[in-house]
């Protein structure tokens, strides 16, 4: 399907502009996170405990929160889901009694409630999440490192995965600005932006690639603003359908996978603007130099 009849824009007359872009983001994400101390991470990553439960006259969740920040116990997030008014409360106190915190909870609420699910995640259990969670986001990179090598040739693979750190870091950037957790959901969708960039980076250098041995007395700019214009009606229609589900997941899908879903509206429309400006960006810098070495 041909969304856009035959098109001729000059994307990489912009590549300036948007690499003073994308460096300005990124800069400004780690600079916030150094300030903050680094990611804001759920209990998944520090320890904490999860309880879930349910009032037998169902509380007002703003009044939840007002009432739990005048308190000694330190929560988290709360989350309100499901027809029967439960909520989920995620604490920071993973060294209390869960009995004990219960009946602080019981305390300051001043209320009976009956406690459907209490899960408690350890320091240690914690840091060895943290440690997991990090190694799965390098050894994907790395993974997609060498098969881009292989499949194209290294300079793709560069432009691949600094396309895909670029998608990853202004996400977390993101979250980091709006002081939202990161827990083993968020990771999974970090994972998700990574398969979805890459799918998208991928289309576009096949058609490079193509495109080459077609035009081969072309110089390497023109191909790849060619190959960047035959494959917009597909990135658009890709892009746009994603969204489409992911947007109705954020609105419709409830506050448990809200940030899931915010995490991949970012990564949707950072995937696809790095697929156009960052991949194709650095694989033609590096073509250019290893060019000129061989000039040489």
């Amino acid at each position: 399907m041909r969304l856009f009849k035959k098109t001729n824009f000059n994307f990489l007359n912009k590549i300036k502009f948007t690499t003073v872009l994308s460096i300005g983001l990124i800069i400004f994400g780690l600079v916030n996170l150094f300030l903050n101390g680094g990611p804001k991470l759920s209990i998944d990553f520090t320890g904490g405990t999860i309880i879930q439960i349910k009032f037998e006259n169902p509380m007002d969740i703003s009044k939840m929160r007002t009432t739990l920040a005048n308190s000694s116990v330190s929560v988290s997030q709360i989350i309100e889901f499901g027809n029967n008014k439960e909520y989920i409360l995620r604490t920071q106190n993973s060294q209390n009694n869960s009995k004990i915190l219960i009946a602080d909870l019981q305390s300051i609420f001043e209320t009976q409630f009956d406690v459907r699910r209490v899960e408690t995640v350890g320091p240690r259990i914690g840091k060895e999440l943290r440690s997991d969670a990090f190694k799965a986001i390098i050894f994907a990179l790395i993974g997609i490192l060498f098969y881009i090598w292989y499949r194209f040739d290294r300079y793709y693979a560069l432009g691949s995965v600094a396309a895909l750190i670029h998608d990853v870091l202004i996400t977390i950037g993101i979250f980091s600005i709006l002081n939202f957790e990161i827990d083993l959901t968020i990771i999974a969708a970090f994972l998700t932006i990574v398969g979805y960039s890459l799918n998208d980076t991928i289309v576009v250098f096949d058609r490079i690639r193509e495109n080459i041995t077609n035009y081969s007395r072309e110089n390497l700019d023109s191909v790849v603003n060619l190959s960047l214009n035959e494959t917009l009606s597909r990135t658009f229609i890709t892009s746009l359908t994603t969204l489409l589900v992911v947007c109705m997941l954020y609105f419709v899908g409830g506050e448990v996978i809200k940030l899931f879903a915010l995490a991949l509206i970012i990564g949707v429309l950072v995937g696809t603007y790095s697929s156009i400006y960052v991949a194709s960006a650095v694989m033609i810098y590096f073509e250019k130099k290893a060019g000129q070495k061989l000039a040489n």
